[in-house]
């Protein structure tokens, strides 16, 4: 998971949570000031810029992210070191009124018109004194979207800027498909015709026979002693006639002695392995 799913998800986790009341009024007091070192202080005050601290403490992302109960701060902090854009990004620290000040929360994705959202100390209505934890949409072109902080995560960030383009996480890499394994026509002609005793398990290409006997084991034509052995015997030759009736729908001289390229192949295409001359 990147990093930016990672604080993304903890904050989506807490959507729901209420903070507590006074009598009938709500009252600021919530879980996360005092989970914060260094933030305990901020009990009872607006808490959104807490939140996002919190959840960048709980992602293991803390230093990304200012630890700090003030947008303005927050805003700063990230100007500071040269992390601000106008354009939103998944993961980015989003800042709200003037100067940044106003409220916070995280951005969860974005597309060419609305930017998505998980703020503390908000309400449906998008209040930046609220009464929990709610997901958001607002739109890009607000006057109320000041700007967005960005974190230097070391997988990339996903951003609308053209200027950090060169940190677009990397598409993760393609697996090779695992090459089949394969059999020469060849070499089991080579296999079916070498003068040895069936029982010794031996012939010039066993473990390409092998192959073969395990397909014909598959299609349930083939049991016994000799069902896998890397000879090419009598079971194993019956066995591929059968093949040859039943699946290829050939009869006669078609169907019996030296495998043939058409057949093999079909065989390989059923169970998994390629066939050259």
């Amino acid at each position: 998971m990147s990093n930016a799913s990672k604080i993304v998800s903890i904050a989506k986790g807490e959507v729901g949570y209420r903070e507590g009341k006074t009598g009938s009024s709500y009252n600021n007091k919530q879980k996360y000031s005092g989970q914060v070192p260094g933030l305990e202080w901020s009990n009872f005050q607006p808490w959104c810029a807490t939140f996002v601290s919190w959840a960048a403490m709980k992602a293991g992302v803390e230093s990304l992210y200012p630890r700090t109960a003030s947008c303005l701060v927050g805003a700063a902090w990230f100007k500071k070191l040269g992390r601000w854009s106008e354009y939103p990004a998944v993961g980015a620290q989003v800042f709200y009124g003037p100067n940044g000040g106003t409220h916070t929360g995280l951005v969860y994705d974005y597309d060419a018109t609305y930017v998505y959202t998980v703020e503390g100390n908000t309400n449906d209505s998008g209040s930046a004194e609220g009464n929990g934890v709610y997901l958001k949409k607002r739109r890009r072109r607000d006057a109320y979207v000041y700007g967005y902080g960005y974190p230097k995560f070391s997988d990339g960030i996903k951003s609308a800027d053209p200027k950090y383009a060169k940190e677009a996480p990397k598409a993760p890499a393609k697996s090779k498909p695992a090459s089949k394994p394969s059999v020469s026509l060849a070499h089991i002609k080579a296999a079916r015709t070498k003068d040895m005793p069936a029982k010794t398990g031996h012939t010039t290409y066993p473990a390409e026979v092998k192959l073969v006997e395990a397909a014909l084991k598959a299609e349930g034509l083939m049991a016994g002693t000799y069902a896998n052995d890397g000879s090419w015997g009598t079971t194993t030759q019956n066995a591929y006639d059968t093949f040859r009736r039943r699946v290829m729908g050939l009869t006669g001289k078609d169907a019996v002695g030296e495998p043939g390229m058409a057949s093999l192949s079909k065989l390989g295409s059923r169970h998994g392995f390629t066939v050259k001359a």
